[in-house]
C-alpha cells in the first residue's frame, strides 16, 4: 500500500488548507484511515482526526470544529480540510491507514502557520 500526501503549505493564521492522501488500492478494503501530525521539537506523531470503516469521524480536541476528515472513493483520497488554522497547527501531517491488519504511513507534507 502507497500513500501520496500533498496540499501542505505556508498559510497565514486564520486560513485554510485541504490535504489530501491518495492511495494505491481500493479504498473500500481500508480498515482505518486517519492524520496525524508531528510538530518541531517532537518526536511523537499525535492523531488529528480518524475514521474507522462504516464509523464516524473522530477528532483531536484541538481541532474540534475547525477540521474535517472525509474520503472521496472515486479519487482515492483521503482529505483534510482545514480551517481557521493557528500557529500551532505547524506540523507535519501524515496519512495513515490500516489494511489486512498492518498500517501504511505516507511520507507527509507540511503544514507552516504564520503571518
Amino acid at each position: 500500500v502507497q500513500l501520496v500526501e500533498s496540499g501542505g503549505g505556508l498559510v497565514q493564521p486564520g486560513g485554510s488548507l485541504r490535504l489530501s492522501c491518495t492511495v494505491s488500492i481500493n479504498m473500500f478494503s481500508l480498515e482505518y484511515m486517519g492524520w496525524y501530525r508531528r510538530t518541531p521539537g517532537k518526536s511523537a506523531r499525535e492523531l488529528v482526526a480518524s475514521i474507522f470503516s462504516g464509523g464516524q469521524p473522530n477528532y483531536a480536541d484541538s481541532v474540534e470544529g475547525r477540521f474535517t476528515i472525509s474520503t472521496d472513493d472515486s479519487e482515492n483520497t483521503i482529505n483534510l480540510q482545514m480551517s481557521n488554522l493557528k500557529p500551532g497547527d505547524t506540523a507535519g501531517y501524515y496519512c495513515d491507514v490500516r489494511y489486512r491488519r498492518t498500517n501504511y504511513w505516507g511520507q507527509g507534507t507540511q503544514v507552516t502557520v504564520s503571518s
